[in-house]
């Protein structure tokens, strides 16, 4: 990736997902650093005043009517971090942290945070050298802010805890060390700007966007090929059909099938099989994959929303005004990981019914299991099981998490969003889907492989069929195949079928 400016403008998530994958130059636009300084110097200007602000000169939470002596301000911020820096868990992967830094950046370049212009320069220096904090990704209830996580976070700006720098973890004080930046000092308010915001769950959401649009393109694919595959017809992908439905995402997902299976021997070999129609796997693909499509879209609008809203508390106006609000509060995040969780289960569901439909067997072309040797071969009876595991467990994952809350700080906290599990729950699903299509694939190649190979795939598919014998994962006899699904899941997740595709054709 380039550079990033921040700046006051809106960007979409798309512009940060390249931080999933690596580093980035980050840089403050001129507006947005003058942002910063000014809501510092209003600040400055009120605590000299002897005006009282929750969480700069009082106690937090249910401890807000304790007053705290100017002497003591830099400890309380101290005080906070330490003391909320409780996360527990495997630590959160290396790109949802560096966009969690990002994130908070750009909340500080609006300008309402009251923090100094050096604490925003040092997060820039540490997201420049990917000084990344080891952050565990338990104990954010995520509301009043990610506030665990992003304790994390700051510990590292104070040179204390862990952090992942040139390949390795170390300590945070050596790493700011190597790379010549000096750990703050934290004074009135930065503790609580540090840790108030929506910033992990969002990094957690951009994550899900990320992954969710990858496997929704793929979805289209392996249906495809598993519409060939099956011996079932295109005629019902037709684009006029669905446009009678005002659903632009069943219009596309149908668009891309039918154009994929353009010129398929195989489709056309059984043109006068007397088939009246293909079971729902397959006849309502555009109409489940349109719909995740449009869920995707939605959960896109919220996220982008998010990521460049201001979620601190509290909030400090260029006249002089100090006010406290719930912008810390996730739960448009929350929803919109919960549906999309529910819309990528069923994208899950639907491939691993496509998995299931060849398990019996199709006519007199294509043996039960997709096995050469029934009976004396199993063929691809486990495969399906494996895919029908991992299609009940999103099942489960996909309860929403934001409908659950848990009462926190002695009930000050009393409705949370629960944002950062529904993030966390939204991946471990996507994760099962990508493997379910990785099976699909893999038992409709194959299929192909076995039963039509005097047959020419469509021309969207050829390229699919390429890439799979080129990675040796079409057979005609039993063998382990974790490592084959293993294979087909790499060249999911390295967009590679995807772009092998768009080589041949223009999907939607």
């Amino acid at each position: 990736m380039g550079g990033l400016l921040i700046s006051q403008g809106s960007i979409s998530w798309r512009d940060l997902a390249p931080l999933l994958d690596g580093p980035a130059r980050i840089s403050l636009s001129p507006e947005a650093k003058k942002a910063i300084g000014d809501s510092h110097k209003v600040l400055k200007n009120i605590l000299s005043s002897g005006q009282q602000i929750y969480g700069v000169n009082t106690g937090f939470g249910q401890l807000s009517t304790v007053s705290i002596s100017p002497d003591d301000q830099k400890l309380l911020q101290l005080n906070l971090v330490r003391s909320h820096a409780c996360g527990v868990g495997i630590p959160l992967d290396l790109g949802v942290t560096r966009i969690t830094m990002v994130l908070k950046l750009m909340t500080w370049a609006k300008g309402h945070s009251g923090i100094r212009p050096q604490l925003a320069k040092l997060l820039v220096g540490m997201i420049n050298h990917d000084i990344l904090p080891v952050i565990p990704r338990q104990g954010s209830v995520g509301a009043s802010g990610d506030l665990a996580p992003l304790a994390h976070m700051a510990r590292a700006m104070i040179g204390e805890g862990d952090v992942h720098f040139q390949d390795r973890i170390m300590p945070a004080m050596l790493a700011l060390k190597e790379a010549n930046l000096e750990p703050t000092v934290l004074e009135a308010k930065e503790g609580l700007s540090l840790i108030n915001g929506t910033q992990v769950s969002t990094a957690l959401g951009i994550r899900a966007l990320a992954e969710s649009q990858k496997l929704l393109e793929t979805a289209d694919i392996s249906g495809a090929l598993s519409t060939e595959a099956s011996l079932s017809t295109r005629v019902v992908f037709t684009p006029k059909i669905h446009k009678l439905k005002k659903h632009a995402g069943q219009v596309a997902s149908a668009t891309n099938v039918y154009k994929m299976l353009a010129g398929s021997e195989i489709v056309q070999s059984h043109d006068d099989c007397g088939r009246i129609q293909d079971p729902y796997c397959v006849r309502c693909i555009p109409h489940v994959h349109g719909s995740s499509r449009e869920v995707f879209i939605n959960g896109e609008m919220i996220i982008n929303n998010e990521l460049n809203s201001i979620s601190d508390n509290p909030l400090v106006f260029p006249n002089g005004d100090v006010m406290n609000s719930g912008h810390f509060h996730a739960e448009p995040v929350a929803q919109a990981l919960d549906t999309l969780s529910i819309a990528m289960a069923e994208i899950g569901a639907i491939s691993e019914r496509r998995v299931n439909y060849f398990m019996k067997g199709i006519g007199d072309r294509i043996p039960m299991f997709g096995a050469v040797n029934p009976g004396l071969e199993s063929g691809f009876m486990l495969a399906q099981v494996t895919a029908a595991a991992l299609a009940s467990e999103n099942k489960t994952l996909a309860h929403p998490a934001s409908v659950d809350s848990i009462s926190t700080s002695a009930g000050q906290e009393d409705f949370v969003s629960m944002a950062p599990w529904a993030g966390r729950k939204c991946l471990r699903i996507l994760k099962n889907v990508s493997t379910i299509i990785a099976i699909e694939l893999l038992v409709a190649g194959n299929v192909n492989h076995r039963f039509h190979k005097k047959l020419s795939s469509g021309k969207g598919l050829i390229p699919v069929m390429n890439l799979l014998k080129y990675h040796r994962v079409l057979t005609t006899e039993d063998h382990p195949i974790t490592a084959d699904i293993q294979s087909i899941n790499d060249l999911i997740q390295s967009k590679k079928i995807i772009i092998n595709v768009k080589k041949r054709m223009k999907l939607l």
